[in-house]
């Protein structure tokens, strides 16, 4: 596994892991964002398609080989890919700690 301890995602990545934590294809996942942003943030599907390419190289998800030849790609998280949503959470639990002491010291 590479060093990966101080990697600020971005939000389209974070949400693209977030949706392949049960197997998903690419229409699934920018449907997954949408709801769970509640449209807020939309990802176009070159911003998609760009992102899970970059997924797949770093072993952050894999693709799914399907039995019945589908030409719908699946990609789901793997193991280093959940420690990476992990540490991701934990550093935007951080964040807001650290905010709420700040401003809820004025």
């Amino acid at each position: 596994m590479q060093e990966n301890n101080n990697i600020a995602l971005t939000e389209a990545v974070y949400y693209i892991l977030l949706s392949v934590i049960k197997p998903n294809h690419g229409y699934g996942i920018m449907q997954v964002t949408g709801e769970l942003t509640h449209g807020r943030l939309i990802i176009s599907a070159g911003t998609l398609y760009g992102a899970l390419n970059t997924l797949l190289e770093r072993g952050w998800i894999k693709l799914l080989i399907t039995a019945d030849n589908s030409r719908r790609k699946e990609y789901v998280i793997t193991e280093e890919g959940r420690q990476i949503l992990q540490a991701e959470l934990k550093r935007l639990h951080e964040l807001v700690d650290n905010g709420h002491k700040i401003l809820d010291s004025i």
